[in-house]
C-alpha cells in the first residue's frame, strides 16, 4: 500500500471514529466515546481532530485528567503547526483543569519555536550545583524564567527577581508569589513583563523582601499574566 492510500485509510478511520463518538454522546454513552476516541488516536496519534474531541467530551463529562492530558498534546501540536495563539489556548486551559500541571516547558516551547534564532538550552545543568542555596539563581538558557516564577509561585515568596541580560537589566516583584510588577530600563508594569519575558539569555537571581510591593500589575494570575504577554507580542509580529 503506497503512502497516498495509507493516509486516505487514516482519514477515513478518523471520520468513522469521529462519528461514533458523536453516537455514543447523543446516546448517553460518553464514556463508550473517549475509548473509541482513544484508540483510533493510537493509530494517529498526531490527528488534531480525534484530541479535539476528546477534549471536548471529556470536558462535558467531568473527566478534567483526560482533558488537560488532550490539552497539552495539542499544544504540542498546535507549537509544531507555528499556531501558537492555539497553543497558548490549551495550555491556559490545562492549567485550570488541573491545577498541578506545571506549563512551563510549553511557554518555553512556544517562545523557542517563534524565535529559533535564540540560544538552545544547555543538555547539561550540572553547573547550577555550584551556585549557593541560599538564594534562587539561575542560568536563562538552563532554566526557563516560566520554571523560575513557578517556583517561586509554588514557595508563596515576596522579592524581586532581578533578570541581568548583556543588553539589559529587568526585574519582576513578587507578593506571596503573584507577579505584582516589573521594571526594565524606563518601563514599568505589564510593558517592561513583555520586554523581560522574551529574554532567553542571561542569569536570574531572587532576593526576599520583608514588605510587600505596590502593585502596578494586577493579573488574575500568573499564567493569564504570561500567556497575555506573549499573544501581545504574537499581534505585533505580525502586524509588522
Amino acid at each position: 500500500m503506497n503512502n497516498a492510500e495509507t493516509n486516505k485509510e487514516q482519514e477515513g478511520d478518523i471520520e468513522s471514529a469521529l462519528l461514533d463518538a458523536d453516537l455514543f454522546v447523543k446516546y448517553k454513552a460518553p464514556g463508550r466515546a473517549v475509548k473509541r476516541l482513544q484508540t483510533a488516536l493510537e493509530r494517529s496519534p498526531r490527528s488534531v481532530e480525534l484530541r479535539e474531541r476528546l477534549r471536548t467530551i471529556c470536558s462535558a463529562h467531568k473527566l478534567p485528567e483526560e482533558a488537560a492530558r488532550q490539552c497539552l498534546a495539542l499544544a504540542s501540536l498546535y507549537i509544531g503547526r507555528e499556531d501558537f495563539e492555539a497553543a497558548h489556548e490549551r495550555l491556559l486551559e490545562a492549567k485550570q483543569l488541573d491545577p498541578r500541571i506545571n506549563i512551563a516547558p510549553g511557554l518555553d516551547a512556544i517562545r523557542r519555536a517563534r524565535r529559533p534564532d535564540l540560544p538552545q538550552p544547555e543538555a547539561d545543568a550540572a553547573a547550577t550545583t555550584t551556585r549557593p542555596a541560599a538564594t534562587l539563581l539561575g542560568d536563562l538558557s538552563i532554566i526557563s524564567l516560566f520554571d523560575a516564577v513557578q517556583v517561586l509561585e509554588n514557595a508563596r515568596l515576596t522579592g524581586a527577581l532581578i533578570i541581568t541580560n548583556p543588553a539589559e537589566q529587568g526585574r519582576v516583584l513578587f507578593n506571596e508569589g503573584r507577579i505584582v510588577g516589573a521594571e526594565a530600563e524606563s518601563l514599568s508594569g505589564t510593558d517592561a513583563f513583555r520586554r523581560i519575558v522574551e529574554l532567553t539569555s542571561g542569569t536570574f537571581e531572587f532576593k526576599r523582601a520583608d514588605l510587600p510591593f505596590a502593585v502596578t500589575i494586577n493579573a488574575s494570575s500568573n499564567t493569564n499574566l504570561i500567556l497575555d504577554s506573549l499573544r501581545q507580542f504574537d499581534e505585533e509580529n505580525r502586524m509588522d
